[in-house]
């Protein structure tokens, strides 16, 4: 088994991970970067792709691996496919006609032409290998993936002997486990130790070899029911002085979680933007979420916003929170409400994600100003930032890998791989972070020697 980083090799973006075996070659992810304009991985022409979920970065790209002759099958989960294709339609209306995009509508109709899906823990064949999916407690529908050369059983454990010697990859995707422990001062009531919408990752497949996420390496989240008080507290405060809240939030995941969060302190609340329907799509799925009669209880406590008549600018006079796209200020109704509140302190903006150097949001963090209208205008409204990251942190990967003590580790996805894997070898872990267009030799099972 050969393995060649296409994208996500030392950084954030577009990964994309090219497995080559002795009968054909599958695909890991084919995502594409937030950059202005995207980059993408290097090109391929895989036999058959597999897709761990449905963020840009992981899968805005695959339409374009149906733009000329070839039309591999692309294999994910019910809740990926439909936000793989959410994001592509979203993709299509910001760049469509544009040489940023690389893709056409007909690519991504061809979509429904090769689409498989699958469930957690369902083997499949893809191009000649044995691939299982398991729950990664990312987003719904988030997979590590399992691709076994040999074929074997992923129900077989680590000490069953007989093997036939094929090397077995997990490919963890981005992933998340909920917290080991509550925080002080927490009880049963206040929900999960984790995200609400899904449950942490707690599959530990067997593996001879790990390619695994690095986005938080250097960062220890703080307790998710800190957090989630911290937020309502200050919105509440913010709603009761008379002002308004934008929550500039991702459509996919995040959402959904700060609408849930805004259920469970009753917070009065909005929902703009792509967030709609893609709420609405995921009730379609209620088993990739943790608590589906909670997700219906926080879809009707949120106001759906139509964006007809002037609504938006009435909406932004209220004592609500608006949970809003786009989550870095690079677009969407956000850039609507933002102009309306910017002007009076007593209004907020709460960020509840990463942002990335060089967009508006990081640039309203730093300096209180956002790019509006393609103007720099000053922004008195407070503005706040919340740790929702659906990530797991420092912790969460080294309670993962404790189950790969003794297998190698290939670090990806962040923007200190080399850092991190250095750090798992003074743990005594055998860990190395590749290039971007390295191909590494996978190395023989020793599984039926353990």
């Amino acid at each position: 088994m050969d393995i060649e980083f296409l994208g996500g090799a030392g950084e954030i973006g577009r990964s994309a991970v090219l497995v080559t075996g002795d009968d054909g070659t599958l695909l890991l992810d084919f995502g594409m970067s937030t950059d202005n304009p995207p980059r993408l991985p290097l090109d391929c022409d895989p036999d058959a792709v597999v897709v761990s979920h449905g963020h840009l970065d992981h899968a805005g790209a695959v339409p374009a691996l149906l733009s000329g002759e070839a039309r591999p099958p692309v294999h994910w989960t019910p809740p990926t496919r439909e936000l793989a294709t959410t994001l592509a339609r979203d993709t299509l209306k910001l760049h469509g006609g544009s040489y940023r995009c690389p893709f056409t509508e007909t690519d991504v109709a061809r979509l429904t032409q090769v689409s498989r899906t699958h469930g957690y823990r369902e083997p499949f064949e893809a191009a000649g290998f044995e691939v299982t999916l398991y729950n990664a407690g990312h987003i719904p529908g988030s997979a590590h993936v399992i691709v076994d050369e040999a074929g074997r059983s992923p129900a077989s454990s680590r000490t069953q002997s007989g093997d036939n010697g094929g090397t077995r990859l997990l490919y963890t995707g981005d992933f998340h486990v909920d917290e080991r422990e509550p925080s002080a001062g927490t009880s049963d009531h206040d929900g999960p130790y984790g995200q609400r919408l899904v449950a942490g990752s707690t599959a530990r497949p067997e593996a001879d070899l790990v390619i695994c996420e690095s986005t938080y390496s250097d960062v220890s989240h703080d307790p998710r029911a800190e957090v989630e008080r911290r937020f309502a507290e200050s919105v509440r405060t913010t709603l009761w002085e008379g002002g308004a809240v934008v929550v500039p939030a991702f459509a996919i995941g995040r959402t959904q979680e700060l609408l849930l969060v805004c259920a469970e302190y009753d917070i009065p609340c909005y929902v703009d933007g792509m967030g709609k329907g893609v709420t609405r799509m995921l009730r379609r799925h209620p088993e990739f979420v943790r608590d589906p009669e909670a997700l219906k209880r926080a879809t009707s406590h949120a106001r759906f916003v139509t964006g007809r008549d002037g609504q938006r600018k009435r909406i932004a006079e209220q004592n609500a929170a608006i949970v809003t796209t786009s989550g870095m200020l690079s677009g969407g109704p956000a850039m609507t409400y933002i102009p309306e509140i910017r002007r009076n302190p007593t209004n907020k903006i709460a960020m509840t994600g990463y942002q990335v150097e060089g967009t508006p949001g990081r640039e309203l963090l730093d300096t209180g100003s956002a790019e509006i209208d393609r103007r720099v205008l000053p922004v008195a409204a407070r503005v706040e930032s919340y740790d929702f990251s659906a990530h797991t942190d420092r912790g969460g990967l080294f309670e993962f890998l404790a189950n790969y003590e003794d297998t190698p580790i290939l670090v990806n996805h962040g923007d200190r791989c080399e850092a991190f894997a250095a750090e798992l070898r003074e743990e005594d872990y055998e860990a190395s972070a590749p290039e971007l267009g390295e191909t590494i030799r996978a190395p023989s099972s020793t599984r039926a020697r353990r």
